[in-house]
């Protein structure tokens, strides 16, 4: 199953959900995220279920439900804000942004609780292009200013 980045630059790439175990998976996430990342938080942005309708509660199905995974020490380091990431946690409202590259991951139901995976096929091909949509919408905006 698949994963989607977005950068800083606007760019979405398409990437596999990494194999292995959870330290290896762990590993992989962190080197997509970049910028040194040694941590990432899963957050739960509003938007991503309020105007992209995903779902926000994880089901028994892998990957139904979508989260984003972000830097835990991103604003601790001198790396620009995620114009898309900050878009879908309300930074508009509550001023706390997103920096630095996002992803975006499925979740399961795992023997220890909640873990992540790819995003299921039918989510992923919904979400993507909610997301080229808005990214489309981005890069006109920044463009006019």
């Amino acid at each position: 199953m698949k994963i989607i980045k977005i950068s800083t630059d606007l760019e979405l790439t398409v990437h596999d959900f990494p194999e292995g175990n959870y330290s290896q998976q762990n590993h992989i996430l962190r080197e997509l995220i970049g910028n040194h990342c040694s941590i990432y938080e899963r957050v739960t942005p509003k938007r991503l279920y309020s105007e992209l309708q995903m779902k926000h509660s994880t089901t028994n199905v892998p990957g139904e439900c979508v989260c984003m995974l972000v830097d835990e020490e991103g604003l601790l380091k001198d790396i620009p804000p995620n114009l898309i990431g900050s878009y879908l946690y309300e930074t508009d409202i509550h001023k706390q942004r997103i920096v630095g590259n996002i992803l975006l991951v499925g979740e399961a139901w795992e023997d220890d609780g909640i873990g992540f995976c790819g995003i299921d096929d039918k989510v992923f091909a919904v979400l993507e292009q909610k997301l080229s949509d808005l990214l489309h919408t981005a890069k006109e905006i920044k463009e006019e200013s």
